[in-house]
Order: C-alpha cells, then sequence, then structure tokens
C-alpha cells in the first residue's frame, strides 16, 4: 500500500511538490507506483537474479538484532488497533519490535 497522504520532502506533501512543479500527480503517482512494484524484475534482467537484493536486506537486520542497534525497517507484526499483522515502519532492535511507527493516513 503506498501512503501517498503521509508522503512529503522537506516538510511538503508530495502532491503538493508535484503540483509546483507543474507535473500531474496522478501520472507521477502510477509511474512510481509501476516503478516500485516491478523494481525486483529489473534487477533480475541486471543481474540475473533477485536474491541478491533479499540477502542484503537479511544481513542488515541480522547486524542489527546482533549488535542491538535500533533501525528502521518496514517488518510485519501483528497490529492490535487493527487486529491484523502488518508491515509498517518500525524500530527493530535484538528483542524484536520495539516502536510502530504509525504514519498519518487518509479516509482514501
Amino acid at each position: 500500500m503506498f501512503l501517498w497522504s503521509s508522503a512529503n520532502v522537506g516538510g511538503t506533501s508530495v502532491e503538493q511538490m508535484i503540483a509546483n512543479r507543474g507535473f500531474a500527480f496522478g501520472e507521477f503517482r502510477r509511474a512510481v507506483e509501476r516503478e516500485v512494484r516491478y523494481a525486483n524484475i529489473s534487477i533480475i534482467e541486471g543481474i540475473g537474479a533477485s536474491r541478491y537484493g533479499i540477502g542484503i536486506v537479511a544481513a542488515r537486520i541480522a547486524e542489527v538484532v546482533a549488535a542491538d542497534d535500533e533501525a528502521v525497517f518496514p517488518v510485519g507484526s501483528y497490529i492490535g488497533h487493527y487486529g491484523v499483522a502488518l508491515s509498517l515502519p518500525s524500530v527493530v532492535g535484538r528483542d524484536g519490535v520495539r516502536e510502530v511507527l504509525s504514519p498519518d493516513m487518509s479516509d482514501e
């Protein structure tokens, strides 16, 4: 899920930033969503496999857990407020998810 309602750059909403530059937000949004959804295909075409991307993410999470660093990752965990597991930005450390950072969401 793309949370366009809370996406911002330097304190300005992405929607406003795009409008200020004279671009159509709907076209920008569709282009970004398409690029993100199919990024793995670009990786596979470039190096022949996507496992390297998965490996580097797994290695980084292992480093954070082993060193008990705190880092923010979009990881899945149970969110009692919604009654389901969701992947939300979360502070992760040795003991797992320490804090879930719930972004603002519009009704849309």
